[in-house]
């Protein structure tokens, strides 16, 4: 989100206990391949906003539904974006939020994470 974060943040390997009939709800993934993140910035409002978290299924890292929010490494900056597969082979990067312009990866360029299977949002 927004212009995306710093890969060199720290990690906090914070666990977080779940019940598998929840976490189901959004994925059938092995719990040990789901992680929680937060998102920064306005790039993916209003779907996404600032300080909301994201959980990621990282078992899901091949993009082949479009359009759909994905986790990612694109150079050195994490980032919480649409994906779209082109058929030329590279993918465009998109964002919710209208200000901010599409960008393109290329071959090598990108490392899906795993896609975003919730948004947690404090009311």
């Amino acid at each position: 989100m927004g212009g995306g974060t710093y890969l060199d943040l720290p990690v906090t390997g914070e666990r977080h206990k779940f019940s598998l009939s929840w976490l189901r709800q959004f994925t059938n993934a092995p719990p040990d391949k789901v992680v929680l993140a937060t998102g920064t910035g306005d790039s993916m409002t209003p779907t996404i906003l600032d300080s909301d978290m994201v959980m990621i299924d990282t078992s899901q890292r091949e993009v082949r539904m479009a359009d759909k929010i994905w986790a990612a490494a694109y150079g050195q900056t994490g980032i919480i974006k649409r994906l779209r597969p082109m058929p030329d082979g590279s993918v465009k990067i998109l964002s919710d939020n209208p200000n901010v312009p599409p960008e393109t990866a290329y071959d090598g360029e990108l490392h899906v994470v795993g896609r975003i299977v919730a948004i947690i949002r404090k009311t």
